[in-house]
């Protein structure tokens, strides 16, 4: 277990501020955040690389703060490749396994393994200058993964692959665990879906604390806040002012949604959480077209309405002009309710 409590640093530019999760053995963690979250100022206090100033970090109950960074069973992969370029693919990757004083047969063999893992065998004898870039991050990828270490740190570490070789690597981390039960694996990202698919448990981020912490469904399903809504979906949950009057929610001036599906609070203003699945053309909702992308094979289109802006997500590539007016319709069944202040308040009905 890797415990953080009320963990704090004084890092000038993005301090993490009063940490507090418990990470289980056997489990993947994802870490999700925009950049600039604290993710890997989080992965690096961790790894021993930046100081605590206060509260406590400890693995099975001992304090590891007081570890030095080579003591504290961890290995950590950066996003930008860190290779030595003197040192042949198979060196770069044995080169931790000799220092913990394997044999040369030994390690060799653990080495030759990993580059396998990685997709780079019969890369074995060049040196780090004869591959690209996407290679020299593998190599990177497999000498963390050779120490076999407690906790394997990564971040964003996939970023700058291709969507093939991601999706293979992402299938070889349950695995991985699956060979070290003790094992913890921290795995940061900017992306939700990769948080979700990926993670036992997922840790959302944002300015240095940690907004939301469980399982990556119940998260998606009752974000906390209207800040860990709109991190946790791409395209984001659109958020827009609202009120609730009469036992009914008021969009805007003129917009009266059906509720039947909600317990409202109080008359007031409120947040309405709208998903991008939620909009769908052909309703008798009037909305303009503000700008339309493509997105493998759907289509993101972001739509001025009478009560503000939201974001639609329509299956199958369809063309939408600038300009462009549309009727859209509005599934209520799934949107998320929140405090003015931004506290999820969502309280559906019970069918029974």
């Amino acid at each position: 277990m890797l415990t953080l409590k009320n963990l704090s640093t004084a890092d000038l530019k993005r301090p993490l501020s009063n940490l507090n999760a418990e990470l289980e053995s056997g489990k993947i963690y994802t870490i999700l955040g925009r950049t600039g979250a604290g993710k890997t100022e989080l992965l690096r206090t961790l790894m021993g690389l930046d100081d605590i100033a206060d509260g406590r970090l400890e693995l099975d109950g001992q304090d590891l703060a007081k570890r030095p960074v080579r003591r504290r069973q961890m290995s950590m992969v950066y996003q930008q490749f860190i290779n030595y370029p003197h040192l042949t693919v198979l060196k770069n990757v044995a080169f931790p396994l000799r220092r913990q004083g394997l044999s040369a047969v030994d390690a060799t063999e653990r080495a030759t393994a990993a580059l396998a893992l990685v997709g780079l065998a019969g890369f074995e004898h060049r040196m780090p200058s004869e591959l690209s870039g996407g290679q020299q991050q593998r190599v990177a990828i497999a000498r963390a993964i050779v120490k076999k270490a407690r906790i394997l740190l990564m971040d964003e570490p996939l970023a700058n692959l291709d969507y093939k070789l991601r999706e293979k690597l992402r299938e070889e981390f349950p695995r991985l665990l699956a060979e070290n039960a003790d094992g913890i694996i921290l795995y940061s990202t900017t992306e939700p879906a990769e948080a979700m698919e990926l993670g036992h448990e997922m840790i959302v981020m944002h300015r240095g604390r940690i907004l939301a912490n469980g399982a990556p469904e119940d998260i998606f399903d009752a974000p906390a806040t209207v800040e860990v809504a709109k991190l946790i979906s791409d395209p984001p949950v659109s958020i827009v002012d609202g009120n609730v009057s009469g036992g009914r929610i008021v969009l805007g001036a003129t917009t009266h949604l059906p509720t039947p599906d909600f317990v409202l609070p109080p008359d007031g203003p409120v947040q309405i959480g709208i998903r991008p699945d939620a909009l769908s053309v052909g309703g008798d909702m009037p909305a303009k077209v503000v700008l339309a992308e493509f997105s493998g094979s759907d289509t993101i289109v972001h739509l001025a309405l009478d009560f503000g802006a939201a974001v639609m997500l329509v299956e199958g590539i369809h063309e939408f002009s600038p300009d462009q007016d549309v009727s859209v319709a509005l599934d209520t069944s799934t949107l998320l309710l929140f405090s003015a202040d931004g506290k999820n308040i969502t309280e559906r009905r019970s069918n029974g």
